[in-house]
Parts: structure tokens; sequence; C-alpha cells
């Protein structure tokens, strides 16, 4: 059977819609602006925590990966982050938690950083450690005895405190198990130098938990100040905030994501 004009101008018209179809749905799954994500964890926790954030991002149409910091010196997770930014295909946004922030701040300078994310997190200037920063607003962990030591000078949290100073709104079975999957750190990564900051040549954003007790919100803000980030506060939130808020979290991912160059 031969086919006629007008069919032929019908199948036509099929499969232009269908091209039109396929074309916004993979435009829905296309994220704007950069499309890489690199998180980074902080002291005594894994990459692990980041699952939700991830989740959020992923079903966004991200890239996203977690760098597992071996937490053993400051130069090893300086090293372990830029491994992992070596494998990027492009333009990627750096997330750092905690600790994590100064990691970010020293590994972040290459070109393939476009942004800088600070969650509830460190952001020493050159010359500066977080544990000399932490002392300009000190912090309940720091006033506390919460935090002990192993006899190869590796840190940890009293698992009996480490909900009350560190996950305090995550619930107590959650904030348990993470206190009995503590990574030790080694106590030198705190007093681990930086060289050149990263957010000096590149744009930042900061989150506040406003009911961080593991560093002083008024730290953060201050971090924030100096740095000339864009700044948003979580009220209520804890340290543990990219765990219990990832929706706020990967907000402002996102939002650097799409502002970044």
């Amino acid at each position: 059977m031969r086919t006629t004009k007008k069919q032929l101008e019908e199948i036509f018209c099929i499969v232009a819609l269908l091209l039109v179809i396929c074309g916004t749905a993979a435009g829905q799954n296309e994220p704007p602006g950069v499309k890489n994500i690199v998180l980074v964890h902080g002291a005594w926790v894994d990459g692990s925590g980041w699952k939700g954030v991830y989740e959020i991002l992923v079903k966004d149409g991200y890239s996203v990966t977690m760098v597992q910091l071996p937490l053993t010196s400051f130069s090893d997770d300086v090293a372990a982050t830029k491994r992992i930014l070596a494998l990027q295909d492009g333009p990627t946004i750096l997330v750092g938690h905690s600790y994590g922030g100064s990691v970010i701040t020293e590994a972040g300078t290459g070109t393939s950083v476009v942004g800088l994310v600070y969650i509830a997190a460190h952001m020493p200037d050159s010359g500066e450690s977080e544990s000399a920063d932490g002392k300009r607003y000190p912090s309940d962990l720091a006033k506390s005895n919460a935090i002990k030591k192993t006899a190869d000078d590796f840190d940890y949290l009293d698992p009996v405190q480490f909900r009350e100073y560190f996950a305090a709104d995550l619930s107590a079975e959650q904030a348990a198990f993470e206190a009995r999957s503590q990574v030790l750190i080694a106590d030198g990564n705190f007093k681990g130098v930086i060289t050149t900051p990263a957010w000096k040549s590149k744009p930042s954003w900061m989150l506040v938990p406003t009911k961080d007790r593991t560093i002083n919100p008024e730290l953060e803000r201050w971090y924030a100040a100096r740095a000339k980030s864009t700044k948003v506060e979580v009220a209520g939130a804890s340290h543990s905030v990219y765990v219990s808020r990832p929706r706020e979290v990967a907000a402002l991912i996102k939002e650097a994501a799409t502002s970044a160059h």
C-alpha cells in the first residue's frame, strides 16, 4: 500500500512532536549553570552523611561526587580532594562541611573550581588555621570536655556527648550510630595552615545553622562577612545541618551552581 501525502504529513507531525517532547524531557534533567558538584565532609564523619543532599542534587540532574577524606593529615586530605577534582569533566562547585571548609579553602584554587560553598564550615585566610580562628569565637564544644584523644594523638568525640554538641537535631538512634562509627582525625589536622585561600579568587557561599555548637555561628558569620560570601541561615539547625536539613543545603549549592561561571 502506497503512503499518501496526507499520511506522510501526519507521520511527520507525530515525529516532530515526539522530538519536542524528548527534547523537553532532556532539558528538564539538565541543570542550569555548573553541573559538577564535589562534596567534602568534616571531622569525625565520612561522606555517607551527604546522602540526602546527594539524592536531591542527582534528581535535579547534577553530577555529584563525595570525597572520602583519610583524616590522617591536612596535606593528605587536601590531596584526596584534589584527586577527585581532577576526575571532573568541567567546571565544578566545591562544597565543604565543618573541617572540610579548611580543606576546600586549600584545595579549591584550581581552574576547574568556579565556586565554593561552606556548610557550617571553617574558612581560614592565608597563614591561618581553623584551630587559631576558633579562638575568635569559641564554640560550646571547645569549652566542653567532649573532645577526647587517643594515645597516638587522634581526636574523637565522646560518644555520650556526640549528639549534644554535633547532632542535636538528629534522632537519638541516628546520632548514636554516627557516634559509634566516627572516623578519628589526627589532632594536627586542625592546625593545618592555609597557603593560598581559594575564596579570595572565587565566589563563595556560607550556610550558618543557628544552633551550631561545634563551630560558633558568630565565627561562621564573621568568615562570611570577611570573604563577602553570600550567606544564608537555617534557624534551629545543628552542626549536622547537612544531614538534618538536606533541602536547604542542596538549595544553596544549586544557587551557587546557577550563579558561578
